[in-house]
């Protein structure tokens, strides 16, 4: 018998085609279309397909991404053997980090996408899919939390990066690599994530609002005073360097922490925020002694997405959060 997978497709390029009235293509094809297009995907499991939403991925939002969760959950207790989720690959990072945060199943959940249009020669839909299937039924996949499977590489949701704007190759992993890959269809897995705690007792709460602001030469301090007169829950800094700000800005977070969460992340993509290395005013050492919490490897938009499901869990004490990032971004 048949394992079962759930395919469920948010849109994004992968679902995309020309449209009457539009000047480029938009999202169209439905999770059966997906699946319909790759019949050996029959020779592999029983699919189950599901479309919720048909956007591009900038367009999908925390509420779309807790009632994936929720229905991940659902069909899971249903038995379903895995799940993979097509969606635009802008935010598939953020979906994959965000689920890896919310779930903790016994089953994998794979998340992939398309870089080039069903429209294109060379479309890279059909193999992706493919390969999320062959993962999402494999036995080794199971414990190792959310996955990105993209190109033929399978990445953990804790380090995928997506780093270039058209690239089939676009999907890269630093600083340790994919953590398996497929090879004449057989799956290969060489490194296992680190277990984190999972988040799963969240809730959406549409009051939640986290923002993320990279800071530059010269920085004013004034979006981050914006930020906080807007009314957002909390903030995400991605400091220069490992982790520093000019003397306008270090100030303005000084006035952001007395009143929200502030976390300190990076901009430089890589590597962790620094603690205890610079002493000059606006350097991690005072940024930290300012209140703010340092997000270890996790870059700006992992940062984001976790601050905003421990506020959406009522996690709102400086104390909690960063317990919170020293978990999932240092240990």
């Amino acid at each position: 018998m048949k394992p079962v997978i759930d395919v469920i497709s948010l849109g994004g390029t992968i679902a995309m085609k020309d449209k009457s009235g539009s000047a480029g293509v938009v999202p169209t094809l439905s999770a059966d279309d997906l699946v319909q297009a790759v019949p050996q995907l029959a020779e592999i499991a029983a699919i189950r397909t599901h479309s919720p939403c048909n956007v591009p991925s900038a367009h999908l939002t925390f509420e779309d991404i807790f009632n994936v969760a929720s229905k991940i959950r659902m069909l899971a207790q249903e038995g379903s053997a895995g799940f993979v989720i097509t969606q635009g690959t802008d935010t598939i990072e953020e979906t994959a980090y965000a689920l890896d945060l919310l779930l903790r199943l016994e089953v994998p959940v794979v998340v992939t996408g398309a870089m080039r249009n069903p429209t294109k020669q060379g479309a890279d839909g059909p193999a992706n899919i493919l390969a999320a299937v062959q993962v999402a039924v494999e036995p080794a996949a199971k414990s190792l939390g959310s996955l990105v499977v993209f190109n033929d590489e399978i990445h953990s949701a804790q380090f995928v990066r997506k780093t270039h704007t058209s690239n089939p190759s676009t999907f890269r992993s630093d600083p340790l690599g994919p953590i398996g890959w497929l090879t004449e269809d057989e799956v290969r897995i060489h490194l296992e994530p680190k277990s984190r705690p999972v988040l799963g007792s969240s809730e959406f709460d549409d009051d939640v609002r986290v923002a993320i602001i990279k800071l530059g030469l010269g920085d004013d301090g004034r979006l981050i005073d914006a930020a906080v007169t807007a009314s957002y829950s909390g903030l995400v800094i991605e400091g220069l360097g490992g982790g520093h700000a000019s003397v306008s800005a270090a100030n303005a977070l000084e006035r952001a922490c007395a009143k929200i969460p502030v976390v300190l992340a990076s901009r430089t993509g890589a590597g962790e925020v620094l603690t205890s290395t610079y002493g000059f005013v606006g350097s991690e050492i005072d940024l930290l002694s300012k209140g703010l919490v340092p997000a270890g490897r996790l870059d700006g938009c992992r940062a984001r997405v976790l601050l905003t499901l421990l506020l959406c869990s009522k996690e709102t004490s400086v104390e909690n959060i960063a317990d919170a990032f020293l978990s999932h971004g240092t240990q």
